[in-house]
């Protein structure tokens, strides 16, 4: 990023420390040098944030922000006639987009995961809820199978972002990978039945 030229500093520091995240996760973003980067004196950054866990948190929020709307955006191009096909479609998606961002932004997925708390999950989370409850309206899961459905979806693609972004399975080739994702939806549809 440029150094910062009059306008919103707070803004732009925290548009140094998401490219920061983006490069080195969560470690990345020291106050000190998300001040020098944006060409201002760290005491100046500490106007805006009263520490480095003010900054991350900060971050966490663009972060889970982009990834509700990676989520949001995915969700809109599922094109089925069949309600029933289509509530399916919509949750994959769901989880797809989640994957993709994940996978996309290691750094800034560990940074929205490491510093948000429950509450400020709500975007990503409603919108997996929403999607079980148009899976329930539409007789796709039955109503025994909706109470809890959010946790072990979550679960899954959570987890499989973790294993193949920054864990033991982050070589895996793509061609792999991807019929890995399409086998653990398999399994989510198939348990929600």
């Amino acid at each position: 990023m440029s150094s910062y030229h009059h306008g919103n500093l707070r803004e732009a520091l925290v548009e140094t420390a998401v490219e920061l995240a983006r490069q080195k996760g969560p470690d990345g973003i020291v106050l000190r040098e998300v001040a020098r980067r944006a060409g201002v004196s760290h005491n100046a950054a500490y106007r805006h944030f009263s520490d480095r866990e003010a900054l991350l948190g900060e971050v966490a929020s663009v972060a889970l922000g982009e990834l509700a709307a990676a989520m949001k955006a995915k969700v809109s191009r599922v094109r089925a006639a069949d309600p029933k096909e289509r509530s399916r479609r919509q949750l994959r998606a769901t989880g797809q987009a989640y994957v993709e961002y994940a996978l996309a932004e290691p750094g800034l997925f560990r940074v929205g995961f490491n510093e948000a708390s429950v509450g400020e999950l709500v975007g990503p989370y409603q919108l997996l809820s929403e999607a079980l409850d148009a899976c329930l309206e539409t007789g796709l899961i039955p109503a025994a199978k909706r109470p809890g459905a959010e946790l072990s979806c979550w679960a899954g693609v959570h987890g499989f972002s973790m294993l193949y972004g920054t864990g033991p399975l982050r070589d895996t080739p793509r061609k792999q990978r991807d019929a890995d994702l399409t086998r653990l939806l398999d399994g989510i549809d198939d348990s929600l039945r």
